[in-house]
């Protein structure tokens, strides 16, 4: 027997989608209604107009809820457009030969939490995540629960949301007679997704190009601990081709387009006259624009992680790069430029993704809300029953 209609709605830079389901026999989510509508009162990661923001979401909501005959009482938000932090914090505990119990870990999970509470009082944490756990200096892949040593450290990772920013989102869905069960962040579950096509890659960097904005996150021991966002993409390549050539924007689109691996045409090649029809015809060749773009790929490349301060430390982790260029037409024609360029002298190795569809992030991150994720340390937004309590129910279950 299917279960009860389920309300995801995922808040992205430029759009909103509104997708109800339900979980079949095998647990397998299927998709009941899907709306998806431009985002209005949201600029630059913050609410500018609550008022605008919740007349869209209510309107769809109630849309969605009369197409299905089905009213709603919670709703789960997948996030990828709020200012989100990260901490990460280890503590220890001297065993002195004796056994690891829960109540050293106990300690030691409340311990943090209560650091990150204090140093972070104007934020709330979403997630938690078990990034690392040591027993006498060895990593271990499970809690060593029974396990005899001197020493153990144990590394959590939160990511966090400013307070404000979580109580307007409570507002929105509160006035849509909606509460909040549970909050994901995008990249969360993309990096989930990497990991199921790629199980024994439990440590890597993501990096997503959109046409006007950009992000990097980064993943360690399937926690993620970090995620950067730039306000430029493909848009910047296009822009560097049009001032050196003169060439109009949607000439530029057009050769792009319809060019696959340009760096791969001969020298003399020249760009054809079809693509000048509102301009007078020039001899441009077509490795220059190969040239132009290989420029500026490679200062993206810098920016985003080989000169990226934030990452210093971070590169030395890391052998594999999963790369998204949500431009399909754009890569075709650079990606053999954009794999040189990212790879660093085969310093790491890329992988290049598509973007993920809406089905594909909400499916999984149904089956993250149903079964949990395995570095998980807590639920996000119950409040029933102790903190330390719920950590350890999803520790253990």
């Amino acid at each position: 027997m299917s279960s009860l209609p389920k309300l995801y709605i995922n808040i992205s830079d430029l759009e909103i989608s509104l997708l109800a389901g339900h979980n079949d026999d095998q647990n397998s989510f299927k998709l009941l209604e899907k709306i998806i509508f431009p985002i209005e009162g949201i600029s630059k990661n913050k609410i500018i107009d609550l008022e605008k923001i919740i007349n869209i979401i209510k309107r769809n909501i109630l849309i969605t809820e009369q197409k299905i005959n089905y009213t709603f009482k919670d709703i789960i938000i997948i996030l990828n457009n709020f200012e989100i932090s990260f901490v990460n914090l280890c503590g220890f505990k001297k065993l002195n030969g004796t056994q690891i119990s829960k109540e050293n870990i106990t300690y030691l999970l409340n311990l943090l939490k209560s650091c990150v509470d204090e140093f972070e009082e104007n934020k709330k944490i979403l997630h938690i995540f078990n990034s690392e756990y040591c027993l006498d200096k060895k990593k271990l892949d499970n809690l060593p629960i029974g396990l005899f040593g001197n020493f153990y450290s144990h590394e959590l990772s939160f990511n966090l949301i400013n307070k404000n920013d979580y109580k307007n989102l409570e507002n929105i869905f509160k006035r849509c007679n909606l509460k909040i069960k549970k909050i994901l962040l995008e990249s969360f579950v993309k990096g989930s997704l990497v990991n199921d096509t790629n199980p024994k890659i439990e440590t890597f960097f993501y990096i997503q190009i959109g046409e006007n904005d950009s992000k990097i996150f980064y993943v360690e021991n399937n926690s993620i601990k970090f995620e950067q966002k730039f306000n430029f993409g493909t848009e910047i390549i296009v822009d560097d081709i049009c001032k050196i050539t003169s060439l109009k924007v949607n000439t530029v689109k057009n050769i792009i387009s319809e060019n696959k691996n340009i760096h791969k045409v001969l020298d003399k090649e020249l760009i054809e006259e079809k693509y000048f029809n509102d301009q007078q015809y020039r001899k441009i060749k077509k490795n220059l624009i190969a040239k132009i773009a290989e420029a500026r790929i490679v200062e993206l490349s810098e920016k985003f992680y080989l000169k990226n301060i934030n990452l210093k430390k971070l590169l030395e982790k890391v052998d594999e790069i999963f790369l998204e260029i949500n431009d399909q037409q754009h890569f075709s024609c650079f990606n053999n430029v954009y794999e040189k360029s990212f790879t660093s002298n085969n310093k790491y190795k890329i992988r290049t993704l598509k973007k993920p569809s809406i089905e594909q992030i909400i499916n999984k991150a149904d089956n993250i809300v149903q079964f949990g994720w395995k570095k998980e340390a807590i639920p996000i937004t119950k409040v029933s029953g102790s903190y330390i309590s719920r950590i350890f129910r999803a520790i253990f279950s």
